[in-house]
């Protein structure tokens, strides 16, 4: 039986080269330079810290504690404990490009939105996901008692959300001349939601995707317990803030909190130059700068101990 053919490389061929380029960077030639770390450079270095941090930290936490929650300008919350917004699986339950007003994504939603992103009958959540879902709905209305009459209190809601989000984030779908109502058309309104997103408002730059009240939920909180802006009091007989007397709150309960065992409040607070009331960044100030003070002293106090017997090794 004759064998089969074989087709055999010209072993003459030059074989291509894996050689790096003869270049001071693929070389390893260029400059470098490693500092030697000593005890003459990191203690300094870790009290400087420190005492910076402290310092920082309790200026943090006196201009905090210094806000007189009644006072104008007097800017109204709501605040939620054991709500955990700062969950993984929650915070990027949500379609960025959705919300940034893309057309393809309102009809599909991503399925980062799922179990939110279609509901009973197949069709498209908008806004999808679990963030937009359990957005906080109550509605508050606040009365002054004004020799026996009740008088609303003009509650602002412009204003109250990041001039980034407002501005750049968030963007309502458009599509020639159509109405956002038309456009929304074949989508769903989220389960937990009492009306659908292009009729949050009456005022076109304040409803959808842009409705500020939404925009400020969707920024998810770092804590259990947190606080939301609701509404700026600056206008009509209140733009010197509010004067003493007796108020009356009015809420429409939508928003069930027994679910997860929280509470709800509402705070009315001025600000300051580092925003509404919130310790949170000068404890965290102090604490950082506390640990590296006390690893510092730890630091000197070995470093001490044992220059003698490192010397005598040398």
């Amino acid at each position: 039986m004759k064998p089969p053919s074989r087709s055999f490389s010209n072993k003459h061929e030059p074989l291509p080269s894996q050689r790096p380029d003869n270049t001071a960077f693929t070389q390893q030639r260029l400059p470098a330079w490693q500092p030697l770390l000593s005890a003459s450079i990191i203690l300094p270095v870790f009290f400087f810290i420190g005492l910076s941090f402290i310092g920082i930290g309790i200026g943090l936490f006196y201009s905090s504690n210094n806000i007189k929650e009644s006072e104008a300008p007097v800017f109204m919350y709501y605040e939620l404990s054991n709500f955990y917004q700062n969950h993984y699986r929650y915070m990027i339950s949500k379609d960025e490009k959705q919300l940034s007003g893309d057309l393809n994504s309102l009809k599909n939603p991503s399925n980062e939105c799922s179990p939110y992103n279609v509901n009973s009958e197949q069709k498209p959540i908008a806004p999808c996901g679990a963030v937009a879902n359990s957005m906080f709905n109550d509605k508050i209305l606040l009365f002054y008692n004004n020799n026996g009459t009740y008088v609303e209190v003009p509650l602002n809601g412009k204003g109250i959300s990041w001039w980034t989000d407002y501005n750049t984030k968030f963007r309502n779908p458009t599509d020639g001349n159509l109405s956002l109502e038309m456009i929304f058309q074949g989508t769903a309104k989220p389960k937990n939601w009492l009306t659908e997103a292009y009729n949050l408002s009456s005022d076109p730059y304040n409803t959808g995707f842009i409705n500020e009240d939404f925009i400020v939920w969707m920024r998810s909180a770092a804590l259990p317990t947190f606080r939301k802006l609701y509404r700026r009091i600056d206008s009509g007989n209140f733009t010197d803030g509010l004067p003493p007397g007796e108020y009356q709150l009015r809420i429409v309960y939508n928003y069930p909190v027994k679910s997860f065992k929280g509470r709800k409040k509402i705070v009315f607070s001025t600000i300051s130059w580092m925003g509404g009331k919130n310790p949170f960044l000068g404890i965290a100030y102090l604490v950082f700068g506390s640990l590296c003070t006390v690893f510092a002293i730890i630091m000197l106090i070995v470093f001490i101990k044992y220059q003698g017997k490192i010397d005598d090794d040398i």
